[in-house]
């Protein structure tokens, strides 16, 4: 049955390359993503983007509000509250600087794509209506690279909340993709009295979804995602409310999860450690018999015994 597994149709080239050593893998530039909860009848639900058509990857894939590090973050303390940085640091398997600066991306990321900030005046507090023209102004920086995150919560006197977040896991990109992230992944509420808002420049849909419906139609192959977009949601498809998956972000395994390609009966396989469902296979010239879920046909993708 078709899903909505999505897979760039260059990747076989690419692994080829790879495995003939004609590829050297590029450095993983750090990444934050959260994904944004709030409670509805029948469970909570989850803020998902589609991407632009016209996106050059990913293009027409749905995801969650993220984004690369700021590496001006790194170095200029904010106004914090919540877990210590040495606790992050430990949670997120970096060094104190990175994980201040991984958190305050997945925080400002949330802000720039959907306009939900998690700051307040007090470490106790979060800010209420940020609708105006001057907040919106400062959104616009930020994106623009004018501001960084620093800057902006020391502009404003807000304290980072980084206890409305939960560390909920670790993607980093295929050796052999060029556009490679190391991706935290991260659980946050929508705050009381916030609301989402289409802000996005990537995204030409945004839409409140049960993790369950969203991944059974994505198994039905009617909403196209990358293979740790849906893995998440079904992750979050166990809870029943915000609070619960936000109390179960500490138990979550932060091992990060790593595509990993390797010859097997004449084929390259491709497979991502603990999560069968997204193996690949590919015939070492390239001849494929069918292509997998959300490939092109042709593209060089083999099911293969594997899948």
């Amino acid at each position: 049955m078709a899903t909505g597994q999505w897979y760039p149709p260059e990747w076989p080239d690419l692994i080829r390359a790879l495995a003939s050593g004609e590829l050297t893998p590029a450095t993983p530039r750090r990444a934050a993503t959260v994904m944004l909860l709030r409670d509805g009848d029948g469970g909570p639900c989850v803020h998902m983007l589609r991407r632009r058509a016209s996106m050059a990857f990913a293009g027409g894939a749905y995801a969650y509000p993220g984004g690369g590090v700021d590496p001006r973050d790194d170095d200029r303390l904010v106004r914090w509250a919540g877990p210590t940085r040495a606790e992050w640091a430990a949670r997120l398997a970096v060094d104190e600087a990175s994980a201040q600066a991984i958190v305050c991306a997945a925080v400002r990321e949330t802000y720039e794509e959907a306009g939900v900030l998690l700051a307040g005046p007090t470490a106790d507090t979060v800010v209420g209506d940020i609708t105006g023209e001057d907040w919106e102004a400062d959104r616009v920086a930020l994106i623009d690279r004018d501001l960084s995150f620093a800057e902006f919560l020391d502009r404003r006197s807000l304290v980072l909340r980084s206890d409305l977040l939960g560390a909920w896991g670790r993607w980093i990109t295929p050796e052999f993709e060029p556009r490679r992230y190391d991706t935290w992944f991260f659980v946050a509420a929508l705050p009381e009295g916030q609301r989402t808002l289409r802000t996005s420049l990537e995204a030409d849909r945004t839409v409140w979804i049960r993790p369950a419906e969203a991944a059974a139609r994505y198994d039905a192959g009617e909403l196209l995602m990358m293979p740790p977009t849906i893995a998440m949601l079904r992750r979050l498809a166990a809870y029943d409310s915000a609070a619960e998956a936000l109390a179960a972000a500490p138990s979550c395994d932060m091992t990060p999860v790593l595509a990993e390609a390797r010859l097997e009966d004449g084929r390259v396989v491709l497979a991502w450690p603990g999560h069968d469902e997204f193996t690949k296979t590919i015939g070492i010239e390239g001849a494929a018999r069918s292509a997998p879920d959300g490939a092109v046909a042709g593209d060089g993708w083999d099911r293969g015994p594997a899948t």
